[in-house]
This record gives structure tokens, sequence and C-alpha cells, in this order.
């Protein structure tokens, strides 16, 4: 049996199932619209400004930006850099419209929905099972060519 030969299938096979992986996963598309995300909740950024007077109380923060499409968790913006607060609004529930603090002052988001993109989508999860199983069968044929191999009685 050519231990060389097995490792070196086995290592192509892995790179190449873990690159298949990396690209389909990797989103390069810009964000259509600007947006924060609080608490799960999507809340699309708009020109109208807040008087400093009218704000409440810090319901977050932006914990992560990004400029790119993806799938993140926590509180993101992909307009706004980390540490950047949003404020509750006096005299409109939080849940319909937040302030977001910015260079030049305070302006209104307004809600949009739920944040699905934290969420572990079921295609994710099915292209790693899926990628795990060409590998292991990839695994098992290598594994038997090479024992018939061994013993003889492999035909080309």
């Amino acid at each position: 049996m050519n231990t060389h030969r097995m490792k070196r299938y086995m290592k192509v096979s892995l790179i190449t199932l873990l690159l298949a992986i990396c690209s389909s996963t990797a989103a390069l598309a810009s964000w259509a619209y600007p947006f924060v995300v609080n608490g799960g909740k999507i809340f699309v950024v708009t020109a109208d400004h807040v008087d400093e007077s009218k704000l409440g109380d810090v319901v977050g923060k932006v914990t992560y930006y990004s400029d790119r499409e993806g799938t993140y968790s926590g509180n993101f913006s992909n307009i706004y850099p980390k540490g950047m607060k949003y404020y509750a609004i006096q005299g409109i529930s939080s849940k319909l419209a937040i302030a977001v603090e910015t260079q030049e002052g305070y302006v209104i988001a307004r809600y949009e929905g739920e944040y699905e993109g934290a969420r572990f989508p079921l295609q994710v999860i099915l292209g790693w099972i899926a990628a795990g199983l060409v590998l292991l069968i990839v695994g098992c044929v290598t594994a038997v060519v090479f024992k018939k191999r061994a013993d003889g009685s492999y035909r080309r």
C-alpha cells in the first residue's frame, strides 16, 4: 500500500472541499440600504435628524461594522463604525424607531422587521452535511482502492 499517494489524494480532496465551502459562503455584493441591527431587529437609517433633547435611554450600540453582505450576529451596522450608540426617542416606541449617533448628530432609523441574517439557515447546514458526505465517500473509495492495490486484486 502506497501511503504517500493515499495521503496526497486525501490532502487534495480536503483542500478542494475547503475551497468549495469557503467560496460558496463569501458574499461580495454591497448592501441595498444603510441600516443598523439592534436586538435582532433591523432599522433602516433615514436622513431625518433628531434633536438631542428628544433622546431617551441608550438601547444599544454598534458591536460590528461591515460594508459587505453576509450574515452577522449582534448589533451591527453597514454604515456606522463599532461603538456608535442607539437611543430611544421620547414619544416614539423603540419598536418603531430609534435614534442613531453619527458624527453630525443623531438620525432616525425606522423599524423594518426581524433580522434574518443572524440565524443559521438550513441551506448552510445542508451544505456542510453534503460536503462532509463527499469527503467521507472520497476517503472510503481511496481506502478501498489502495487496499485492493496492496492485495493485488485491483484491475484498471
